[in-house]
């Protein structure tokens, strides 16, 4: 009886086996690599069902790349991330955040996925959240939070604001690789005060009442005096 094995046929599929007895024009496909079954008799009618096992074969696919194994990547914006970096969820969230945040240093990182600065300089910021543990990094999307970015009047991206204890706001800048100094220089000069600073303040009242006639928080703004922060836009991404 003379044999032959097709593997990889494009009429079979990749992982069919195809098995033709030449004298008697019997053909049997088989959907495993690791079994083919075949026919051999006088009558072609019959089946014998014996079974040939390859054993010593290895399968045809990996287990890691079949169709039903993929593994989803990770997005830029969600690598090289550090325990003290938070992706903000909503603006009750990021008004929360700030104010349970005591006498931390806080730094707001607005982003796009579609900012080509934002994603460039992303793994600066994660270095930079690596060596200053004591700062907690706040990530907001604008893609997903755009009325919210809105009301706090962010324009250009990425853009940086960062808040400490009883001051409040004490900067914001927009940076890209190009300028990432100013963006040391603040961490070093916000962060590393020892002097007391009391109960962290938050968002400015008029930044909290914006949020609020949006109905994006509820909020007793009382007792909330307003602090105007520098603000430099020189970012790489314009909000329009």
């Amino acid at each position: 009886m003379s044999c032959c094995l097709k593997a990889g046929s494009s009429v079979y599929g990749s992982n069919d086996l195809a098995f033709k007895n030449r004298a008697k024009g019997c053909l049997r496909v088989c959907s495993s690599i690791q079994t083919v079954l075949f026919k051999e008799s006088s009558n072609p009618s019959e089946c014998l069902g014996k079974t040939l096992h390859l054993s010593d074969q290895k399968r045809a696919f990996p287990k890691s790349d079949l169709p039903n194994a993929h593994t989803p990547s990770l997005r830029w914006w969600e690598k090289f991330l550090h325990q003290n970096m938070i992706e903000i969820q909503s603006a009750q969230e990021l008004v929360d955040s700030l104010l349970n945040a005591g006498e931390r240093l806080v730094v707001l990182d607005f982003y796009s996925p579609g900012c080509g600065g934002c994603r460039t300089f992303h793994p600066k910021i994660c270095q930079l959240a690596e060596v200053n543990p004591n700062a907690l990094f706040l990530q907001i999307n604008h893609e997903d939070h755009k009325e919210m970015c809105d009301a706090l009047n962010i324009r250009v991206l990425p853009f940086f604001r960062l808040y400490r204890g009883a001051e409040g706001r004490a900067c914001s800048f927009s940076c890209t690789n190009a300028t990432i100094k100013k963006f040391k220089d603040a961490l070093a000069k916000h962060g590393t005060s020892s002097r007391r600073l009391g109960p962290a303040k938050g968002l400015d009242e008029s930044e909290l009442s914006a949020l609020a006639s949006r109905g994006l928080i509820s909020r007793n703004l009382e007792g909330n005096s307003s602090m105007d922060g520098e603000v430099e836009e020189g970012g790489v991404f314009s909000l329009r």
